[in-house]
């Protein structure tokens, strides 16, 4: 869980948008259902009001999200992720050696709710990976998510029995060689030409300590210690 009260980390401001480094263990935004602060709150919280969500991340996923503080930014940062104008790179831990050591993943994608399963009835998704690192039981994995499904990445590396470190959604059991509180799966990058002006913006949110110590973990691990 993100600590109560920890500020927020602001990468990028201007009079249209607010990119930050959203912790893990805080909600994007409301969610019918679920208790618990959310980064709007937070933001709120340190003078940042009245923002407009664009798009989320999963409660426990760390890293990078775009808001806008008026209509129009809104509405013109909704046609960029329409129209997959905005490149999306997620860093990654996953159970065992991925091969090849880039490729990608084109299952489709049926929402149910609560929950996604890969499904012939379910929309198209397409998700690219590129191994950075393979270590003794898992792989250090660049991820390029072309589209936004529900779950997408988490579902389709489960899918293909490679689920992520940490990942209880859609991976039985514990995981084999580490111990992670949380889903190791953090949004690293962002590039996208800026919804009003057209200036092209790149932007990247360093892994927080969490993950830093589980890569870490990672790579001195050694199977029969």
């Amino acid at each position: 869980m993100s600590e109560r009260g920890a500020r927020i980390p602001i990468l990028f401001e201007d009079e249209d948008l607010l990119v930050v480094s959203k912790p893990s263990g805080l909600l994007s935004v409301p969610t019918p259902g679920t208790q618990g602060e959310t980064l709007l709150d937070a933001l709120a919280a340190q003078g940042h009001a009245g923002l407009l969500p664009v798009h989320r991340l999963d409660r426990d996923v760390s890293g990078l999200v775009v808001l806008a503080r008026n209509e129009a930014a809104r509405a013109a940062l909704e046609g960029l992720f329409r129209g997959r104008a905005v490149k999306k790179i997620y860093w990654a831990l996953v159970r065992g050696r991925l091969r090849p050591d880039s490729g990608s993943f084109e299952d489709p994608i049926r929402d149910e709710g609560a929950r996604a399963s890969v499904h012939p009835s379910g929309k198209p998704a397409t998700t690219r990976w590129r191994v950075l690192a393979h270590h003794a039981a898992t792989s250090t994995v660049e991820i390029e998510l072309v589209t936004g499904r529900y779950n997408q990445i988490r579902l389709h590396f489960a899918h293909h029995d490679r689920a992520l470190v940490g990942e209880r959604k859609y991976a039985r059991g514990k995981d084999d060689a580490l111990r992670a509180k949380r889903v190791a799966l953090h949004a690293w990058r962002l590039a996208f030409p800026h919804p009003l002006h057209g200036h092209r913006l790149e932007l990247e949110a360093p892994l927080p300590d969490d993950l830093r110590a589980l890569l870490a973990a990672a790579e001195a691990y050694s199977p029969g210690r």
